[in-house]
């Protein structure tokens, strides 16, 4: 018998049927689990070959709508891909909770993005930093040389600053060049910008050039939001509104004093972030990594590991106060959220024309969702909502059927026993019968 493989010369060069039957073979996979890999109607198969290599499928997510979003006096339904239960109606609840004061309010940065340019081996940094920052204006008219269009519509590079940065290598000289990168995620030109100048960066300086990249640590790229959640639409059956904005509160505090607790506070956060970045075709790692990276940054100005991304506090009315700040690096122009049809309908869906209008509603979804979790956890707790929609799926998951879905949710949670093994034997239970 001969041994399997993964080295398959030419695997990219063979057609998506073939590749999948391969994969088919490799797995043992049963004819139903090979037809997952199908793509539904809608999407061109040879657009999907195109956006990464070796494709032998797709792998959809549940795509839902959140309601009740007023983001700066204007009305939206806010696309949201993401498989994880009740993050769509919790995103909504709240929202329908800040209608009542106004709705969201929110503003963006100009959309500013950082390239980086790493110099090595400098004989006298100090001095080096001035001779780039003396030839400043010089640099930045080679740099927008590189991409006339985007200077044409407002944007190009716009500043360059000089760090010298003491590494466990050797004293290093980091170049930022600050582009504005309009409407698109900026990568492309960013990085593009930074290998133009790299040569001149190396004689001006007398070192080495090395890396040439952009940083997703998008500090001059800021959405922000804040809202109100007022006092009175906030209590429950056991607690008072006021009661409830002081437990958030002290959620709140938890988070800012504790950095294990920090990172399930912002995680929360982006939970709505990403599902709507994922679903107009944007970058979610590069979203992310800006987000928590940021949430260290800020924590170092206050001498902490890490901050919350949101702030609460309460207004003279007693009412709960909530802001948010993240970086927004997203994009309307190029990538995914120019060729994936599902993202350009749903950035149509949104009715966005910039990016700093994404923006906006990102950093409105990410506060809405994060008070969400926030009063869950310190009222009924966080599992009381989210365990009825795990119970639907274990169901499912058991093979209920439509109509059986809803007498197996009801049994599973009244048993407080919401496991696949628990779902499948009440479904045999009802498919028997009485007696």
């Amino acid at each position: 018998m001969t041994e399997r493989t993964s080295e398959v010369p030419g695997f990219y060069k063979r057609s998506i049927a073939e590749r999948r039957a391969f994969a088919s073979e490799w797995a043992g996979l049963t004819e139903e689990e090979a037809r997952t890999y199908e793509f539904p109607p809608g999407i061109d198969p040879s657009m999907v070959d195109r956006m990464i290599e070796n494709v032998i499928g797709v792998m959809p997510l549940p795509l839902g709508l959140a309601t009740n979003f007023r983001i700066n006096g204007r009305d939206l339904l806010v696309p949201m891909a993401i498989e994880e239960p009740s993050v769509v109606a919790a995103a909504s609840n709240a929202a329908k909770v800040v209608r009542a004061s106004g709705g969201f309010f929110a503003q963006t940065t100009a959309p500013m993005m950082i390239g980086q340019v790493q110099i090595l081996n400098v004989p006298d940094p100090a001095a080096a930093r001035l001779k780039v920052l003396d030839r400043k204006e010089e640099l930045l008219a080679a740099a927008n040389a590189k991409d006339p269009a985007l200077v044409k519509a407002g944007g190009g590079a716009k500043d360059l600053e000089v760090r010298i940065l003491p590494s466990s290598r050797g004293t290093m000289v980091i170049v930022h060049l600050l582009v504005d990168a309009r409407d698109a995620g900026g990568m492309n030109a960013v990085n593009t910008m930074c290998e133009a100048l790299a040569p001149e960066f190396a004689r001006l300086t007398g070192g080495k050039v090395v890396l040439r990249i952009i940083s997703n640590l998008a500090v001059h790229r800021l959405a922000r939001a804040r809202a109100t959640f007022r006092a009175p639409l906030l209590a429950t059956e056991t607690a008072t509104g006021p009661e409830v904005v002081e437990a958030i509160l002290d959620a709140y505090a938890f988070a800012v004093a504790d950095p294990f607790r920090c990172a399930t506070h912002n995680k929360g956060i982006m939970n709505g972030v990403s599902a709507v970045v994922i679903a107009t075709g944007n970058d979610f790692r590069a979203i992310e990594s800006g987000a928590h990276t940021y949430a260290a940054y800020i924590g170092a100005s206050h001498g902490a590991v890490v901050r919350p991304l949101t702030t609460y506090e309460k207004d003279a009315e007693g009412n709960l106060v909530g802001t948010i700040e993240l970086p927004a690096p997203v994009g309307l122009i190029g990538g995914a959220t120019a060729v994936h049809p599902t993202a350009r309908a749903n950035v149509k869906l949104l009715g966005v024309k910039t990016a700093r209008e994404l923006g906006e509603v990102l950093a409105s979804v990410g506060l809405a969702q994060n008070f969400a979790a926030l009063r869950a956890l310190a009222t009924e707790g966080i599992q009381r909502g989210h365990m009825e929609l795990h119970a639907r799926n274990m169901a499912a998951q058991a093979g209920a059927r439509p109509d059986e879905v809803d007498r197996v949710v009801v049994r599973l949670l009244a048993d407080h026993q919401v496991r696949f093994d628990r779902a499948k034997a009440i479904l045999e239970e009802i498919r028997r019968g009485p007696g």
